[in-house]
């Protein structure tokens, strides 16, 4: 016997449990996750902003076309103001479904949270079952124990 063969055989095995192992890899894919949320986050925030800003530069060559095209027309300013008060009318209804959708997402956020909450309190009554259940079986197959 060799020296090698010889310290492999004075380690204890190391005992495996199927739960350490489940969490153990389960945590490595949260970990994973949780470590890429801020860059996600960010993408979609640069990518929203890039868009609006593309958007907000769209109106500004509005100006130009104005110039160009809308002053010839002469347009009633009439026609102008109720155009501008349609608008804000619409904008505003737009302004007002973002902050309803916003308290949506935060509700709907807030009761997946809760959800996951009884959900796990729940898994915690039935592993507690389960280990007291074995528990009295071992008992009944090893009395001795």
């Amino acid at each position: 016997m060799n020296k090698t063969e010889s310290v492999a055989q004075t380690k204890p095995v190391e005992k495996i449990s199927v739960c350490d192992i489940m969490k153990t890899n389960t945590s490595k894919v949260i970990q994973k996750i949780e470590s890429q949320i801020p860059s996600k986050f960010q993408q979609y925030s640069d990518l929203y902003t890039a868009y609006l800003h593309m958007l907000d530069d769209v109106y500004g060559t509005c100006y130009i076309s104005e110039k160009e095209f809308f002053d010839k027309l002469n347009i009633d300013q009439g026609v102008l103001r109720s155009i501008q008060g349609y608008s804000k009318t619409f904008t505003d209804t737009w302004l007002e479904q973002i902050d309803q959708y916003s308290k949506y997402r935060q509700e709907l956020i807030q009761m997946q949270i809760s959800s996951l909450s009884m959900f796990d309190d729940l898994m915690h009554t039935m592993i507690n079952a389960y280990a007291k259940t074995l528990a009295q079986y071992n008992k009944t197959v090893n009395p001795s124990k």
